[in-house]
């Protein structure tokens, strides 16, 4: 597993981008560790540059990315790469793997058992793209950081 975190790409008088990401084998193990580093990425949004993130937003988190990383692994051969970054009111989870079949979102059924990743995500989100890349896709959602009973999130329209 690689992992690279900070605030790079910090312009003189401009607020710093906050993120974090990291590149994993594609092993179900890189689960685990994808939300470990979601956990504490907002963990430290919150603490160190006062950034309000609610339990549900921390919550949401990690849920997506167990989702969004479940599928890659499940379904892509190779790495796996997840990005983080804090975009107006929202943390942005985005996945990217090797493969470049795009996900669909099977039909509810409760009596399915699996293939409701998806689903959740979308249930959960406030935006979310699916977009070919030149080599495999990248899936990216948004969660709103603070409760907000019509899911706004200010600045923001998309992922």
């Amino acid at each position: 597993m690689g992992q690279t975190a900070g605030n790079q790409g910090q312009k003189t008088g401009e607020r710093e981008p906050l993120w974090a990401s990291a590149a994993f084998d594609g092993d179900s193990s890189c689960i685990g560790a994808a939300r470990r580093l979601a956990t504490g990425f907002l963990g430290e949004v919150k603490a160190v540059h006062g950034v309000p993130v609610s339990e549900r937003a921390l919550g949401m988190t990690q849920l997506v990315v167990s989702e969004l990383v479940t599928n890659a692994v499940k379904y892509a051969p190779g790495p796996v790469m997840l990005d983080l970054r804090i975009v107006g009111g929202a943390v942005r989870v985005s996945v990217w793997d090797s493969d470049p079949v795009l996900p669909d979102v099977a039909a509810t059924d409760p009596r399915r058992v699996g293939r409701h990743g998806l689903e959740i995500t979308l249930a959960v989100s406030q935006g979310y793209e699916v977009r070919r890349e030149p080599v495999g896709k990248r899936v990216t959602a948004l969660i709103a950081l603070a409760d907000d009973p019509g899911g706004h999130i200010a600045g923001s329209t998309a992922p």
